[in-house]
């Protein structure tokens, strides 16, 4: 729970030494971030970047109420933009320390821990800080585990479907050859009941052939000539 705290408070600073009209839209921007109504501080701070939109203490409470809207992506680039144009240590603490939440955030935890060690260059005691950057590094770790993890596992996806592959594979192998065995039976089958049946077919025609014979030769023995005797 202390971590949800830290993170969700942002450093914020009534910056609103403006001309007389800017000062107004940010005065009421503050008052409304304050009420924590800030999308309407937003809409404020923004009319007082109408006049000059790259004055640095109107994009750094915009950038605050972006972040409060959970809009990180454009917060982050807001902070981005401003760490280079403020020459105040602890106003650059403040940014930097808020580019490492918006990135914690979007667990963008490398660039998170970077921010955070670059407040502290200008800050070294922000326990805040201190303790973001330590659970960042935490979540970086957890992260790099877990993608590790999802690595290794898609490794062994990947070969498992790999040699689920060569299994079908080897089987589809086995399937065709045992189907080309089986039509090479079936054909060798018919080759030899073509030739049981020619073979059939011969030796009956010998058999009617050799019965006929017979028949014949029985006929010729049977026939008798029929002698007249002289009586």
């Amino acid at each position: 729970m202390k971590y949800i705290l830290l993170i969700l408070a942002i450093f914020f600073t009534s910056m609103n030494t403006f001309s007389q009209n800017e000062k107004k839209f940010i005065r009421e921007g503050n008052k409304l971030y304050e009420q924590k109504k800030f999308n309407d501080a937003e809409v404020n701070y923004r009319k007082s970047l109408q006049k000059d939109s790259n004055y640095f203490k109107g994009r750094y409470n915009l950038a605050n109420a972006l972040y409060k809207q959970k809009n990180y992506d454009e917060a982050s680039r807001l902070y981005s933009t401003l760490v280079d144009k403020e020459k105040d240590g602890k106003i650059k603490s403040n940014v930097y320390h808020n580019l490492g939440n918006s990135y914690l955030q979007k667990k963008e935890f490398e660039k998170s821990i970077d921010a955070y060690k670059q407040s502290l260059k200008y800050n070294p005691k922000d326990y805040d800080t201190k303790y973001n950057l330590s659970y960042a590094m935490q979540m970086l770790k957890q992260q790099q585990q877990q993608q590790k993890n999802k690595d290794n596992k898609d490794n062994k996806d990947k070969k498992d479907d790999k040699n689920k592959q060569d299994q079908n594979k080897d089987k589809q192998q086995e399937n065709k050859e045992n189907q080309d065995k089986k039509q090479q039976e079936q054909q060798k089958q018919k080759q030899v009941k073509k030739e049981d049946a020619e073979r059939m077919l011969e030796a009956l025609k010998n058999d009617e052939k050799k019965t006929m014979d017979k028949v014949k030769k029985e006929k010729a023995i049977g026939v008798k000539a029929k002698i007249e005797k002289d009586w």
